[in-house]
């Protein structure tokens, strides 16, 4: 016996309901909010370019929730602006090019943290070097001394990290470690 089609619907939004909730949890380690993992999921499966009435009505959140949402999205460059003659309405679409996505999200969200990181320990060995010339104590000197090497140490790991983040925002990663291109379908029609 022939399953019904509405059954059949039922079930593929439902699966797709659990790859938008498994694209929500997993956005988490790049710093966005579960909400926000959300509305990128049901703007990649979207088949048209959505307004922010649009995603207000499919997940059920404030247009300002929404908006917020779509401002974070773009400045990750995982959504961008669309254009639909005859909508007065801005539209969004999601960006399908996951690569190219993670490389801008990696690379601004580490190298935020790598600069800070590479700061601070400057500021360590400032004032450690400071506290160095002004004692006498023997023993706190040779512990600033160790101490000094090991957030030299740590310079010189965040240095090298911040190389790797080059390679990965240049997109130089993708020689070492290629993409994997499948025959798109129906997609970017």
């Amino acid at each position: 016996m022939a399953e019904q089609p509405t059954n059949s619907w039922e079930k593929y939004q439902n699966t797709i309901e659990q790859f938008i909730q498994v694209i929500s949890k997993n956005m988490n380690l790049y710093g966005v909010t579960p909400s926000i993992g959300r509305l990128y999921g049901v703007l990649y499966f979207a088949e048209e370019p959505m307004t922010l009435d649009d995603m207000r009505e499919a997940l059920e959140m404030s247009k300002t929730s929404m908006s917020t949402g779509v401002r974070a999205l773009s400045d990750m460059k995982m959504v961008e602006p669309s254009f639909k003659k005859g909508v007065r309405k801005d539209l969004y679409k999601s960006e399908e090019d996951w690569y190219k996505s993670f490389t801008s999200l990696f690379g601004s969200r580490w190298r935020h943290h790598t600069e800070t990181n590479i700061e601070e320990a400057d500021e360590a060995i400032y004032e450690l070097t400071k506290i160095k010339e002004q004692t006498t104590d023997a023993e706190l000197i040779e512990k600033i001394e160790v101490d000094i090497d090991r957030l030299q140490y740590a310079q010189d790991y965040y240095r090298w990290l911040m190389r790797f983040i080059h390679v990965v925002e240049s997109g130089e990663i993708f020689e070492f470690v290629p993409k994997i291109e499948q025959e798109k379908t129906n997609r970017n029609k």
